[in-house]
């Protein structure tokens, strides 16, 4: 969906990030390569899939946790899709 974006930016003349900031969602490795390098947010997969397991094992060894819940934060990766606001950014190169 966020190449679509840029994809759909650059066809409407507008540039990324120069004009349009763009992020995407569920960090991909390839990410990195894609032009502009996407800035995504990345989910913490391996400790999802840990308490994932650990619920599962749970129930299967009939100790079933009935109002189980947990946060998993995610993080923030900054490639080049992003940019500072055009208006901040015209503003900041006269300072």
């Amino acid at each position: 969906m966020a190449l679509g974006a840029i994809r759909a930016a650059r066809a409407g003349g507008l540039s990324v990030p120069g004009d349009v900031s763009v992020i995407g969602f569920d960090d991909s490795p390839l990410m990195s390569f894609t032009d502009p390098p996407l800035t995504t947010t990345r989910q913490p997969v391996a400790a999802m899939s840990e308490a994932a397991v650990r619920l599962l094992a749970d129930e299967i060894d009939g100790r079933p946790q009935r109002h189980w819940q947990s946060t998993f934060a995610p993080t923030l990766v900054v490639r080049g899709s992003t940019g500072m606001a055009p208006y901040l950014a015209a503003h900041d190169k006269k300072s």
